[in-house]
């Protein structure tokens, strides 16, 4: 027989040797698409950590790599307790900015950005500004995470913008 025949006239070869290459080269392909997804969640953890739906199995792999993650971020849970706007005693057009904020998470967080928008009557923005943790409290913090129910009291000095200014915010980021 030569060559060209259909395959149905050829001798019956060693058809287990061609199942086993088969096999191997599915099993390549299979092993390489894992390695590849596991590529992917390591170089992504960073964004996929702040998922709460993903961040239990980017912790898993992450522990069994012994790779980082980035601390649980969750800005919404801090808390506004008392704020308050003021004329600042001694120096004219400065306004003085004073909060306090708690974390309401159930875990430490990282110190959040805090920031301060001031609005019209009709509610436009005036202004917007994102204060870092050194900023709001005037230096560094003493840890690098605010624990669960922890307080923080603020200050900030801004320049006044003007009769036009009759409401501000606050947002953690």
């Amino acid at each position: 027989m030569s060559s060209s025949d259909p395959q149905f006239f050829r001798k019956p070869g060693n058809r287990l040797a061609e199942f086993a290459r088969g096999l191997i080269g599915w099993a390549a392909a299979f092993a390489l698409g894992l390695l590849l997804c596991l590529q992917i969640l390591v170089a992504d953890r960073d964004r996929l950590a702040a998922d709460p739906d993903w961040r239990p199995r980017i912790a898993t792999v992450c522990a069994t790599l012994r790779c980082s993650l980035p601390p649980w971020r969750e800005p919404q849970a801090f808390r506004v307790t008392s704020r308050e706007v003021r004329p600042h005693p001694t120096v004219p057009g400065v306004l003085l900015v004073s909060a306090s904020f708690r974390n309401d998470a159930a875990f430490a967080e990282a110190w959040p950005q805090l920031e301060l928008s001031l609005t019209d009557i009709d509610g436009q923005s005036l202004g917007l500004r994102r204060f870092a943790p050194s900023e709001y409290l005037g230096s560094a913090p003493a840890t690098q995470r605010i624990a669960p129910g922890q307080s923080a009291n603020i200050t900030l000095e801004i320049v006044d913008p003007g009769k036009r200014a009759l409401a501000f915010g606050i947002a953690f980021h």
